[in-house]
């Protein structure tokens, strides 16, 4: 299969190290370009083009994986790996797009490398969010096309960095646009943020839970900052 991502590894526990190495090389399409025993080491190695994956032991001594992302923003995929997940709302607030508790198990980190490959798929073929045409229908501009997409049909809203993606009842798409930017579009005014990762249809939800919804029979997970607000537009 040919190369299609690269990344890198940065853990100070060999075992640990050795162990992530192992299960990136079960995807031959992804090429490992350095493993470092130190967040320093690793930094003083990276070298451009960037790769497109970071997996990132958080806590090495000296500078820790959550101070190395900082510095690596530009890489477009990092994966913290811990045994602390108390450091996983940390992690996500630097852009995380998955976090792993050691010991990893093998269908754990394939879950976390899908993921990964669907974002890195995603950006690649990203649109713009180009213009409206009246309150009920957008234009998203992918590759040399442009695709209308009825409001209406649209279920959910997920951010993806600075990408968002759109996904309706037989479709996604991904725009170079943030969540947060799209829902002041008076379009998605129909559009309620349960998460900061997420925003649904109003009319759409069909039940909510303790800690997430079904809209479309679709499980979404809800933030408790936004739990409130959310029970008060929708009376549920």
């Amino acid at each position: 299969m040919a190369i299609r991502y690269t990344c890198i590894i940065a853990d100070d526990d060999e075992i640990d190290r050795l162990t992530t190495l192992s299960f990136v090389r079960k995807y031959p399409h992804i090429q490992v370009k350095g493993v470092f025993a130190s967040a320093e080491e690793a930094l003083s190695k990276v070298n451009t083009p960037l790769p497109d994956i970071a997996f990132l032991d958080v806590d090495m001594p000296g500078m820790s994986g959550l101070e190395l992302r900082k510095k690596l923003m530009n890489i477009p995929a990092c994966i913290f790996i811990t045994a602390y997940p108390d450091y996983a709302v940390e992690g996500f607030d630097l852009e995380a797009l998955d976090f792993l508790v050691k010991p990893i198990q093998a269908e754990r980190f394939q879950k976390a490398i899908h993921r990964v490959e669907a974002f890195l798929m995603l950006r690649e073929k990203a649109g713009l969010l180009e213009h409206s045409l009246g309150a009920d229908t957008i234009f998203i501009k992918e590759g040399h096309q442009q695709v209308k997409i009825h409001i209406h049909d649209i279920i959910y809203l997920e951010a993806l960095k600075d990408y968002t993606q759109i996904v309706t009842g037989t479709k996604k798409y991904c725009v170079l646009s943030s969540l947060g930017n799209i829902l002041k579009e008076k379009e998605f005014e129909s559009f309620i943020r349960v998460h900061k990762s997420f925003a649904v249809q109003k009319n759409y939800i069909e039940q909510i839970k303790a800690q997430e919804l079904i809209v479309k029979s679709i499980t979404i997970p809800v933030g408790r900052s936004f739990k409130e607000k959310l029970l008060s537009i929708t009376g549920k």
